[in-house]
Formats: C-alpha cells, sequence, structure tokens
C-alpha cells in the first residue's frame, strides 16, 4: 500500500495557490479523490490533508467516543466542522484558505511532508523546529530500544531464529 512519503517545499502564488506534490496528487488519484480532505492539525501548526485513508482513520477515531459526549463532540467539530476539500485544479494546484494558512504561518512557501496515510502542510521555520523536536524525541525512543524496556513495551528487537541471548536459537 503506498502512501504519502517524502517532503517537498512549493512556493504559494499570488492568489494563495500551491502546486500538491505530483506524488501527491499521484496517491489522491489511485484514492480515486479529486480534492484534498483537509483540517487544521489537533496539536501542532500544520494543517493535516489526505484521502480516503485519512477519513477513515478519523471514523476510527470518533468510534471509540459515545456518540453526542462532550469528546465526541469536540474531535467531530474539530475534523468536520474546520475541514474543507480543496479541489486540484488541471495544473494539481490548490487554494489554501486564509485562515489554514494563518493557522499554520504560511505565507510564502508550503512544505509538504509524507506521514504515510496522511500529510501535513507547514510553514518552513515552524516544519523546521518540529524537525529538531522530532529527533530529539526519536534520540530517547531508539536509546530505550537499543537497551530493551519490557515493561515499557519497547523490547530489544530480536532476529528471527534469535533467542535474544546471543546465541542461535
Amino acid at each position: 500500500m503506498e502512501g504519502f512519503v517524502a517532503t517537498f517545499s512549493n512556493r504559494l502564488d499570488g492568489k494563495g495557490r500551491v502546486s500538491v506534490p505530483a506524488p501527491f496528487r499521484g496517491v489522491m488519484a489511485r484514492e480515486g479523490q479529486d480534492g484534498l480532505y483537509c483540517y487544521p492539525a489537533l496539536d501542532r501548526p500544520a494543517i493535516d490533508a489526505g484521502g480516503a485513508r485519512l477519513q477513515a482513520a478519523i471514523a476510527d477515531r470518533l468510534s471509540v467516543f459515545q456518540t453526542f459526549s462532550e469528546d465526541h463532540e469536540s474531535l467531530s467539530t474539530a475534523f468536520y466542522g474546520e475541514s474543507r476539500v480543496l479541489k486540484i485544479d488541471p495544473d494539481g494546484r490548490v487554494v489554501l484558505p486564509d485562515e489554514f494558512r494563518a493557522y499554520a504561518g504560511i505565507a510564502d512557501i508550503a512544505v509538504f511532508v509524507g506521514q504515510g496515510f496522511k500529510f501535513q502542510v507547514w510553514a518552513p521555520e515552524r516544519f523546521a523546529e518540529r524537525q529538531r523536536e522530532t529527533r530529539a524525541h526519536l534520540r530517547s525512543v531508539t536509546r530505550g530500544l537499543g537497551q530493551g524496556n519490557p515493561g515499557q513495551g519497547n523490547p530489544t528487537p530480536q532476529l528471527p531464529g534469535s533467542s535474544g541471548r546471543g546465541d542461535a536459537a
């Protein structure tokens, strides 16, 4: 299953249009989508975007909450009420709404960041900061993997046929 991979930077034109990276448009076409489903990311200054798989993931996330509960209502508003479906024009561009650009701090350049089943759109400087945070976090995660920590759900990875004691099984 091919998804949204890699990172691309594209310049916005004077009308707020930006070219969606060709590989991302290819994923959308394979999903049968002619527009991007987008909403402000819940926990960072970026725009979440995608197609059918993103929408399915949202439905799955919402399904764990009691319908009409405060949590369900809040998430439904964030995922659906604040969302837009952005039409991709014949040249592969979308118009980023002013409110999305303001939320993400996007001025002249948009950074498209693949995340498998979805992608995010960032302002370059905010994405650079996010990359620094992510790298620091991943260093701590990978240190934990190397030492093995079964109590934390991070056992030392084992190769097939290995007993984990340094001898062949």
